[in-house]
């Protein structure tokens, strides 16, 4: 289930921002396109309600499945910046809620602490998709990164999900008979939960941690390209290389230090990757940028990961969905959302234009998405209290 739900979307994912920049795409259509995905995170809580009231969790991804093939084939036939963009928000209103229901339907039937090893297959799926960049390069001589090839493959391995998900354990609704409002559809239920100082917290700043973190998901493509590398699938992919082993090693660190502590080393390497970025640029080195992707398991298992075991200890069982599809509401949904139009922005802001030659002052940019991460560091060690502060079991280490 992970392999292929993190596969399909990572074949055309990665390459994308390069691919509209090759079919001049830019300002607020640019924005507006990379933030498909962002939309789609909305509906998660909707989706997340249907599976914990109406339907079979499995099911329901297979049909999310199918129809998510169906638009990305479309999105890859289209030239029009139109068209496009309207099959890929359909694409992404069916895609994005199934992270969080395949979180919630894996940690229906294992426990939320082994949930990493699970997870970790999603890694192994976004790394395999790259190579498809090197098969079709190297054995059919077809282009790949930049051009719309990718939407076809993510819509094949989309298609081969949806039957596969039907052969999964049957995930029946845990709150089924239960009435719902409006306050399901959009997971708000989960707010109440906003009492909590510490929960209240990790709201707020996972909202804003996506806001730098926008700036490498939707157009480090654009901006590898720019540096003149030619595999970006490929290069960016060993961040999730990384991910598969720094996934596995999620618990132990749990264990060890706590989920506070856990946490907290996943926005130091958010810090971490745009201080890297931003020396790469000034000292002309590229180690600077591979450190950058390098770090994305600690970003993304630590922290986004480790926050999602959070919002499970914290759920009741009957809006464990809804609850997980909150918070992708929050971070890849209005998160990203906003993040990518401020990173969009920032882009242009710190662009320049001579003799019909565009360009960008990256050095400039890694230095604002820098000091963005360190704000929200911070914030996080002074905010958000562990066990001894009064915060509820789980967030320190076992002794």
């Amino acid at each position: 289930m992970m392999l292929f739900q993190h596969m399909m979307f990572a074949v055309w994912w990665v390459p994308f921002a390069a691919y509209l920049a090759n079919i001049n795409v830019t300002g607020i259509q640019n924005a507006l396109m990379l933030s498909s995905m962002a939309i789609g995170c909305m509906f998660s809580p909707l989706v997340g309600m249907l599976a914990d009231r109406y339907y079979r969790g499995e099911k329901i991804l297979s049909l999310l499945n199918f129809l998510n093939a169906l638009f990305l084939f479309l999105a890859g036939l289209t030239s029009n910046h139109v068209f496009m963009f309207v099959e890929l928000l359909l694409a992404m209103v069916c895609y994005m809620p199934t992270w969080a229901l395949t979180s919630s339907i894996a940690m229906t039937h294992a426990p939320s602490d082994i949930f990493p090893r699970i997870r970790v297959f999603g890694s192994i799926g976004w790394v395999a998709s790259g190579l498809f960049s090197v098969i079709m390069v190297k054995a059919f001589g077809i282009k790949f990164d930049g051009t719309n090839t990718p939407f076809f493959l993510g819509a094949a391995v989309s298609f081969i999900a949806g039957i596969s998900n039907l052969n999964l354990p049957a995930t029946p609704p845990l709150a089924k008979g239960e009435k719902s409002s409006f306050i399901d559809a959009f997971g708000l239920r989960t707010l109440k939960l906003m009492s909590k100082r510490n929960f209240s917290v990790f709201i707020i700043l996972s909202f804003l941690s996506v806001i730098p973190f926008a700036m490498y998901w939707s157009y480090c493509s654009e901006f590898l390209q720019d540096q003149g590398f030619e595999f970006i699938s490929i290069t960016m992919n060993w961040g999730q290389l990384a991910e598969m082993l720094i996934l596995v090693t999620l618990p132990f660190s749990i264990k060890k230090v706590g989920l506070r502590n856990t946490m907290a080393i996943g926005l130091i390497a958010l810090l971490i990757r745009y201080f890297s970025f931003y020396t790469g640029i000034w000292s002309g080195l590229n180690a600077g940028y591979y450190i950058g992707i390098l770090v994305h398991g600690f970003i993304f298992g630590y922290f986004y990961v480790g926050g999602q075991i959070y919002i499970d200890k914290e759920a009741p069982p009957g809006v464990k969905s809804q609850a997980q599809g909150f918070i992708f509401l929050v971070t890849f949904g209005l998160g990203l959302l906003v993040g990518n139009f401020v990173s969009r922005q920032v882009i242009e802001i710190y662009s320049w234009g001579e003799a019909g030659i565009e360009g960008y002052n990256w050095i400039e940019i890694w230095r604002m998405t820098t000091l963005m991460s360190l704000i929200i560091l911070l914030s996080y060690l002074y905010f958000f209290k562990d066990k001894r502060n009064g915060d509820h079991i789980g967030l320190e280490a076992k002794k």
